[in-house]
């Protein structure tokens, strides 16, 4: 006895060769399948503000956000040994930080 097992109108994704996965992989859609997952020209996508601020962070063309004399003397100090660690600044901003996080107030 066989049974099949319809897709129940889901859609077929198709796996790039040699990526892992649990299956096979399988071929590209036919043309009517390519047709479904081409974009309609009402689509929008709309990034959240944490989104956004990955997407820029994420960016190397900004070379802006990096203050180089900033890091040259960081880099100078610790080779030196005369980079000084604040515990206390350090503690303060990691409570803060757990609070906004929805932590409790122990603070």
């Amino acid at each position: 006895m066989n049974t099949t097992i319809p897709n129940n109108g889901l859609p077929k994704f198709t796996q790039a060769a040699g990526s892992p996965g649990n299956g096979p992989a399988t071929t590209a859609a036919g043309p009517a399948e390519s047709a479904a997952a081409a974009p309609k020209a009402g689509d929008q996508l709309k990034l959240t503000d944490s989104a956004l601020a990955l997407q820029q962070a994420a960016r190397t063309d900004d070379s802006s956000a990096i203050d180089v004399p900033r890091v040259e003397r960081l880099r100078q100090a610790l080779a030196d040994g005369s980079y000084k660690v604040d515990a206390g600044h350090i503690a303060d901003r990691m409570l803060a930080l757990e609070q906004q996080l929805g932590g409790t107030d122990k603070a």
